[in-house]
């Protein structure tokens, strides 16, 4: 997993409350076990026309936001079932980071472990990222993790909370199984001991 340290690009404003995770990645897209190919199903009910040209009404295929890295979107993001596509679709797109009031647990746990940081602000303070995000390309954000802060494109600043332990995997770019193998040397020698003690085991 790739670590975040700073975060600087495009933020998309995403004025929709309530995105749940088929918003996020239709079931059609759910077929692979694959982590990558999903950033073109992003969203797809919405960035898409039924015959499959772009809806340009949509905030991510308007250009001053086709490379958005993070997304400020409305409350309660990433609700409904507890599909792991979501944040592997988001993260295909590009998208490193998403700000809201509020997500779903499972979702916004899901984030961490691929990489992805979920940001929890207040109303009031959302309201001021998501002025910032409309100005467009103009207009760029700065996630700073170890200093828990945003900082927008005037220079205002707005903090935000975070466990430590999840800053910490995030910082070191360690999901499930890269803390696994930070224990290795300790497995290692469990497993020689018992191999030792017990050789029947």
């Amino acid at each position: 997993m790739d670590k975040f340290t700073t975060l600087t690009g495009v933020a998309a404003p995403l004025k929709i409350v309530n995105v749940d995770t088929d918003m996020i990645i239709p079931k059609d897209y759910l077929k692979t076990i694959k982590r990558t190919g999903l950033g073109t199903g992003l969203f797809a009910e919405m960035r898409f026309n039924q015959d499959g040209s772009e809806n340009p009404d949509f905030v991510l295929n308007q250009p001053a936001y086709r490379d958005a890295k993070i997304l400020v979107a409305g409350d309660n993001f990433g609700c409904g079932s507890s599909r792991e596509h979501a944040p592997w679709a988001l993260l295909d797109f590009g998208i490193r980071c998403v700000i809201s009031t509020s997500f779903a647990d499972i979702f916004y746990n899901n984030c961490f472990k691929n990489g992805i940081l979920p940001i929890v602000v207040s109303p009031e303070d959302l309201d001021t990222l998501m002025d910032d995000a409309e100005r467009g390309s103009n207009a760029t954000l700065t996630i700073d993790l170890e200093a828990q802060e945003i900082r927008g494109p005037d220079g205002g600043t707005v903090k935000f909370d975070i466990d430590a332990f999840k800053k910490h995997c995030l910082l070191n770019g360690l999901d499930d199984i890269g803390l696994t193998l930070a224990k290795s040397a300790k497995i290692d020698t469990y497993e020689a001991g018992l191999a030792e003690n017990r050789p029947w085991a």
